[in-house]
């Protein structure tokens, strides 16, 4: 018995261990990582904390009270209760709950705005695009765009904001940053921070179909300096992206990096966005003949609309 626990116990410290390459979530590179990190550990903590008095209580209770502790002819006394120790026991855990609450609310708000110290920074705007199976980055101010891999400057406010081209999909750096939704009817946003320069991984955490494994993508951060000479060499020697070959990279697939010194913001703008007479999704209405609008163009315009 003894030899088949020692070996459950080191088959679990090997398991361990061999993911703790992979517990990237516990090594962030930038604020909000730090604190959503924190707050998994503590939260941790907290719950071992109760289950190691749970245990030790069960422990002591089984030793103490055992049959083999009173006499043969032992009866147990009428007891009516303790209001003493019925209270204890249900305030306990309810001030449990109420901390673990006032962790989440307070972790949460830290981590939808904009990383403290950072607030009157003007942020990097960059438009984070998935399809079946990969990633777009616009970057509006710089009229550049990336396929599966993003480059941002360190020490300054990133605002990615995120929609899909197809299913739901999940845009998550681990060491920057927790999962965030993107969705093909509305944008969100996500603002992150990289505290050091480096390669990160990203990734798709939500299902999205069968090539959903291999939708990666790397975050490259580095200097600011380097940040813009990074943009001019694109813008220099990148072509620009058509709508054509746009409309090509949305088929299902896998594609490596590719890099564009234009964006498809102008043709294919995000959710929400007409200002250019197109639709984030191609509204099937809008193909419709033209016959079929009244004179006035009533029709027409209420499909526009």
């Amino acid at each position: 018995m003894k030899k088949k626990l020692m070996a459950m116990i080191l088959m679990m410290c090997t398991l361990v261990m061999g993911a703790c390459d992979r517990l990237t979530v516990f090594d962030p590179k930038g604020p909000v990582a730090k604190t959503q990190a924190n707050t998994i550990l503590l939260s941790m903590a907290i719950v071992f904390g109760v289950l190691l008095v749970v245990y030790i209580l069960y422990v002591v209770i089984l030793m103490k009270y055992r049959a083999g502790n009173m006499p043969d002819d032992y009866e147990p006394p009428h007891e009516e209760g303790s209001k003493l120790l019925e209270f204890i026991w249900t305030a306990i855990p309810v001030l449990i709950v109420i901390m673990l609450s006032v962790i989440t609310v307070k972790s949460t708000n830290a981590v939808e705005t904009v990383p403290k110290g950072h607030e009157h920074d003007k942020p990097l705007i960059i438009y984070a695009s998935s399809s079946n199976w990969k990633w777009h980055f616009s970057y509006p101010e710089q009229g550049i765009e990336t396929v599966n891999y993003v480059d941002i400057p360190t020490n300054r406010d990133v605002e990615f904001r995120l929609y899909s081209y197809g299913p739901i999909t999940s845009f998550w750096v681990p060491q920057l940053a927790g999962q965030k939704y993107a969705m093909s009817d509305m944008v969100n946003k996500l603002n992150i921070v990289a505290n050091q320069d480096g390669s990160y991984l990203g990734k798709n955490s939500n299902f999205s179909g069968k090539g959903f494994a291999g939708m990666e993508f790397e975050v490259q951060a580095m200097s600011t300096d380097n940040f813009n000479k990074w943009v001019k060499d694109v813008k220099d020697t990148s072509p620009k992206l058509t709508e054509k070959e746009f409309n090509t990279l949305l088929e299902p697939g896998h594609l490596g990096r590719m890099t564009f010194s234009s964006t498809h913001l102008t043709f294919s703008p995000p959710p929400g966005d007409m200002s250019n007479g197109h639709g984030h999704n191609m509204d099937m209405n809008m193909k419709m003949d033209s016959s079929t609008s009244g004179k006035d163009g009533h029709n027409m315009e209420g499909m526009s609309k």
